[in-house]
Formats: structure tokens, sequence, C-alpha cells
């Protein structure tokens, strides 16, 4: 299957998909913010663990679009509320964890000893995963694409999930480059430091608020 051949689909609705897509993994949110933080503490390879952390978020709320989980977060309230506070309750302690830490600017653990690849994956799975909002997204956005009558509509929505994984690990493996080289010079300034571990704090705390508010 061919994304661009495939003769159900047109060229503008193809485009309409990929920018639709790109538009979401290029807004700031909390997978972009703990893949920046990653690369200005770790450097550029925590940087792109901390990205597929996050593309492997995706893969649960891509299952529950698919199998129609989905549908229970959209009619249930107790459901999406459940969801939605553990998430809320991750980026608080995300925040909390970020505040408390003196050492260098990070969203995980302390010390100069490197953090292991499971722990970065594990925290950027779990922000992810937490985030009833992408669950919906998936649910209302990947229908749009596939005709009621596709003869392989499951096949087809995995293949466009593929593709919004794929644009996802790019963009945020490009910020967390980005962020790990102005590492040296973060570093090398103690008091952008603070400012900074301060402001990823911050950060956090009000996306909590924002999804809280949702």
């Amino acid at each position: 299957m061919d994304l661009f051949t495939d003769p159900l689909w047109r060229q503008s609705r193809a485009m309409e998909f990929l920018l639709t897509s790109l538009v979401m993994t290029v807004t700031p949110g909390t997978g972009v913010l703990y893949t920046v933080s990653a690369g200005l503490a770790r450097g550029s390879r925590a940087a792109f663990v901390a990205a597929v952390g996050c593309t492997l978020g995706i893969v649960p709320h891509m299952v529950a679009a698919i199998t129609g989980l989905a549908a229970l977060l959209h009619t249930s309230a107790l459901a999406f509320q459940t969801l939605k506070y553990l998430g809320v309750a991750y980026l608080l302690y995300m925040a909390w964890k970020t505040l408390r830490d003196t050492g260098a600017l990070t969203a995980g653990q302390s010390g100069e000893a490197p953090r292991p690849t499971s722990g970065v994956i594990v925290s950027a799975v779990l922000l992810n995963l937490l985030n009833p909002k992408l669950t919906l997204f998936f649910f209302a956005f990947l229908p749009q694409f596939v005709p009621d009558d596709h003869p392989h509509a499951v096949a087809r929505m995995l293949e466009l999930s593929g593709y919004f994984m794929l644009l996802t690990l790019v963009v945020f493996a490009a910020y967390g480059r980005f962020a790990a080289a102005m590492r040296d010079h973060v570093i090398a300034r103690p008091a952008v430091v603070t400012w900074l571990r301060r402001v990823f704090a911050g950060a956090f705390a009000a996306l909590g608020a924002k999804l809280a508010l949702t």
C-alpha cells in the first residue's frame, strides 16, 4: 500500500493528512518538552531515546482508536476523567521532579551517572500514554481518511498511524538535536540552568493544569 498511489486517495487528501499531522507534531507539548529537556541534560543520544519513547507512547492510542476503545473514552465521562487525572498527576510529578533537581537540567533523575535508556523511554511513553487527548485525536482524525466501505480499513488506519509516528519521531528528534547542540552553552552557565529548570518545571505544571481544565 502506498499513501500517494492508492486509487482511493487523492493527492490533496494525502497532503491534508500530512500537513495536519505535521502541525500536531511540531506544536510544542509534553513530548517536545521532555525531548528538549533530555537533549539539554544528557545530549543528543538521550534526546533521540526520548523521541523514540514518545513515539512508542503513540501505539496504545493508535490501538485504542482502531479497536474502538477510544469510543469508550468519548462516551464515558468516568473513563475519560480517570485517564485525564492520571495524566495530570504524572505531569505534576514531572514538574516536582524537575524542580527539585539541583544538578544539570533534566526531567529525570539527577546525578552524574547517565540515566538508563529504559528509564528515559518509560518516562516518555508514560507522558504520551496518559494523554487522553491523543486518543481522542486518533479517534476523530483517522476515520476521516478511511472510507466506510474500504475493504482494508484496519490496514489503512495502521498505515496512516505509521506515517504519523514516523513524522513524530523525525520532528521530536530534530527538537532534541537542537537542544543538545545548545547544551554546552547552557551547562556552562549555572544561573541559566537554574532558570531553565524552573521554566521546564513550570511548563510541566502548566500542561498539567491545562489538561485538568479540559
